[in-house]
């Protein structure tokens, strides 16, 4: 993580700045650089893809769990705590279900009854006839 910091912010400041203020070597942060990405990061970028179109697949309402199902019914050997970790990393929550109703407090019903009350009570509501 250090690393990875002083790789954003070194167009800011100094990298040898850098290294000195979190206390790792200047020709640790270069090796860093140079060395290949790890099996498991670039693993982790695959299955991070496939868990990104599941969810969005779901319409946003799948969480991890149900992510997981999906990607091991695609034949994906990845672990719960793998797919929980990839969905924080890529910030994807799933939308609450809605329990029940919101509870209704009877203001558009009593608009309503007295919006009815004051049509009958008016001359203009009711349809003349011509005889």
């Amino acid at each position: 993580m250090k690393f990875a910091f002083i790789a954003k912010h070194r167009g800011i400041w100094p990298a040898e700045w850098l290294c000195e203020a979190l206390g790792v070597s200047r020709g640790g942060f270069y090796a860093w650089l140079t060395r290949p990405r790890s099996q498991r990061s670039r693993s982790d970028e695959d299955v991070g893809a496939k868990v990104r179109a599941s969810f969005l697949g779901s319409d946003r309402t799948y969480g991890a769990r149900r992510v997981w199902h999906d990607l091991l019914a695609e034949g994906v050997r990845c672990g719960l705590h793998r797919i929980e970790r990839l969905m924080r990393q890529q910030a994807l929550k799933a939308r609450p279900r809605r329990r029940r109703l919101p509870p209704d407090l009877g203001e558009r019903q009593r608009r309503r009854s007295q919006r009815a009350r004051s049509q009958l009570r008016s001359p203009r509501s009711q349809p003349q006839m011509d005889r």
